[in-house]
Parts: C-alpha cells; structure tokens; sequence
C-alpha cells in the first residue's frame, strides 16, 4: 500500500524524514512530494535514499522524467499526508490555489487527505488560518494536531507538529491496515524458476514475481512473519522479512521443505517448471541444427507438502488457458490443498509480467470467487482476506490445527 508524504516549508520538515521511516517500517511504500521552500529546510536526496523512490519536485519534467508528473505521481496511493502542513500550503489547498507542483498534484487527485500543522501559536489562531482549516474538515480532511509546547521562535503554545509517533499511527488507523495475521509464520513463493541446459542457458518461464511480491508485501503488512522463496524476479523484493534465492524448483522445494514445519501457511504463487535437464552441459553447447534434450518431471513442491502438512494451510497457483475452473478444482482435489488462484494466462492484458491480474479463487469447501481487473497489490488483499478465514480459531477449512 502506498501514501503520499508531502512536505512544505516548515522548520519542522527535518522530522518528515522520521515520518517517512516510520511508516515504512509498518509495511507502506512512501512517496514523497516537496515544495520548493521544503528544499531549503531538507535536501531532497534524504527522501530519495529513505525511500528509494524519485521525489517529485516539479511540474515540469527533466529529460527521463515522466511527463504530466501533477498527475500520474498520485496514482495508485491510498492517501495524502501533508506534513509539516504551513499556514500558506494550508491556505492554498482550502482556496483552490495551484501554483505549483504539490498544490496542482493534490489538486488533480481524490485521495484522503491528512494534515499535520506546523507553525507560530499566533499564525496558527489566526482567524483566516481557523477558516482554512475548517474549510478543509467539511471537505473531509483529517487533521493531526498541531501540538503544545515550546516552538521554534522559543514561544510556548499551540502550533508545534505533532509528535512523529502519533502521526503514524493515526495515518496507520485511518488506512485500516488489518493485523489479522499477526502472529502467523507464512510462506510465499515468487518468480519463476530456471532449470539450466549448460551454463549460459536455461528452461525457465515468463513470470515476473509481481504477484507474489505484492503477496508478501500485503502480509506483512498485516502482520505475518514472511518468508519469501524467490526464482526469477523482474522486481525488487520489500526488506522487513526473509528473502532466500532459489533458482531451480528443487531449490525451491528444499527451502520451502525445510521451513514447512514451523509454518502457518504455505502460498505457492511461484510459477514452477514442470521439468529439467536430465543432463547440464558443464560447457556451452555450441549452435548446431538440432540439440537433443531430455527432460524429467520434477518434484510437485506443494503436492508434497500436502503429504506432510500437520494442518499448515496450503495456497496453490494456477496458469491456465481454458476451462480454468475445471482444471483449477481438479489440481485442488489432487493436491488436497485448501484455496488455489487460478489466473488466465491466454489473456496479454493480465497475468504474467503485468501490473494488473483477473482471477479465480476455489476452495476446498466449494466456494468460488472471480474478480475484476485490478492492481496485484489489490487482487493480494483479497487472497489473504480468504487466507485469514483458513486459519480462524486455529484451523484449517479441513479442520486440522494449525502449526504454531
């Protein structure tokens, strides 16, 4: 999930920094926009090295930059938190005022919108800065302070930023983040695997492992201990859990097998070959007309999971092309798993190496659930909404207990 962090002009704006930390450390991607005034209290390069994210500037681009930045820097975040928020930023969003890049991006957006005022007792009681704000509040917005207490100028009062703990948690509640794994130890496999023919190529397929990642990311987001088992990813993999490599599907399988036991969950949403090699080259096979390869079956990862699970929920995948449903309940009943995700693969506008994915949800107890197109980040809070029902009270939909 991502927000918006927008920073103004204030003597307070050192403390967005913290913020922004913050609010990483509970799971959400930040980005951040700044005034050019902001730039004169915080570089944006801190932003940028907190973030690992561009920080937006301008409403003009650099060469390389995205153009129309007012209005595409906004998609795909949940919320805007201004903070610090100035007298005049707070003026300018109540009156309408678009004069640069951050007042035009909000502008141009419909997010939620909070608030953290920073300045002088006096500004802040200032009967024009009091209308502004209530403006804002009939419109919806939510606002978080400002504090009392010894301000900049060494007055002592109201208009202080509110404390950076407070913040966060407050834009923490008014995302609804759910917790509801919390506790819960899961496994979730990303990317796709490559079986080697000689050192330079391999079998392998087109997953990106953005599905998988926006799975991990979710979970622990609500508060699972996450363990991701990566192939071949097209994305960077979220720091604030376990990333292990494993290239083929036997190395997958043996990293998942050997924290299986401890587990509460298992999602395969890797996309794992079927086969491999019975022979690698240990020197490049060079081009010639013909080339003989001999492939076997490999091991089903979550097949033989299924086989030693003593209650751990099991999460299957399915690319398919046609009678998705059939096939997709068929690999469930075989597998004895308790959910599979079916996506259709014969579609070039979903699935594979796209933001976006169109799915079907089965479970062992018989209930069938399709979306619409949309994000992955979204289509992963729907999963482990379902996954979250596996594991009430401790149990699995086959009744067994869960491992704790």
């Amino acid at each position: 999930m991502e927000i918006i962090l927008v920073v103004t002009g204030s003597i307070a704006a050192y403390k967005a920094a913290d913020i922004a930390r913050r609010l990483m450390d509970e799971g959400l991607k930040v980005r951040v926009a700044m005034t050019d005034s902001a730039e004169k209290f915080v570089t944006p390069l801190t932003f940028e090295a907190l973030t690992g994210a561009p920080v937006f500037r301008s409403c003009f681009p650099l060469p390389g930059e995205e153009p129309m930045g007012h209005i595409t820097f906004s998609r795909g975040a949940k919320l805007a938190l201004v903070a610090p928020a100035t007298a005049n930023f707070i003026g300018k969003l109540a009156n309408g005022i678009a004069d640069d890049n951050v007042s035009t991006m909000l502008m141009a957006s419909s997010l939620p919108l909070m608030v953290a005022p920073a300045m002088n007792s006096k500004m802040y009681n200032h009967p024009a800065v009091i209308q502004n704000i209530a403006t804002l509040k009939q419109r919806g917005a939510i606002f978080i302070g400002p504090a009392e207490g010894e301000l900049a100028c060494g007055d002592v009062g109201e208009g202080k930023l509110e404390d950076v703990g407070v913040i966060t948690s407050r834009v923490i509640k008014e995302l609804e983040l759910k917790r509801d794994l919390r506790g819960l130890k899961i496994i979730v496999t990303a990317g796709g695997t490559r079986e080697p023919i000689d050192p330079v190529r391999f079998i392998g397929n087109r997953s990106s492992g953005k599905m998988g990642i926006a799975i991990a990311k979710a979970a622990l987001m609500r508060g699972a201990e996450v363990s991701l088992i990566a192939g071949a990813l097209e994305v960077d993999p979220p720091e604030g859990m376990e990333i292990v490599k494993a290239e083929t599907a036997e190395k997958m399988l043996e990293q998942v097998s050997a924290r299986f036991d401890s587990a509460d969950a298992l999602i395969m949403s890797a996309a794992v070959g079927d086969y491999h090699a019975t022979h690698v080259s240990t020197e490049k096979v060079g081009k010639k007309e013909e080339w003989d390869i001999k492939l076997v079956k490999n091991r089903d990862i979550i097949l033989e999971m299924s086989r030693r699970r003593r209650g751990q929920a099991l999460v299957g995948f399915a690319a398919e092309t046609s009678d998705i449903e059939k096939r997709g309940r068929e690999k469930l009943l075989r597998k004895n798993m308790d959910m599979i995700v079916i996506n259709d693969v014969s579609r070039p506008d979903i699935g594979f190496g796209s933001d976006e994915n169109e799915i079907t949800i089965i479970t062992r107890k018989g209930e069938t659930r399709k979306t619409s197109k949309m994000a992955k980040s979204d289509i992963a809070e729907i999963i482990l909404d379902c996954i979250a029902r596996l594991v009430t009270d401790g149990k699995t939909v086959s009744g067994r207990k869960v491992a704790k």
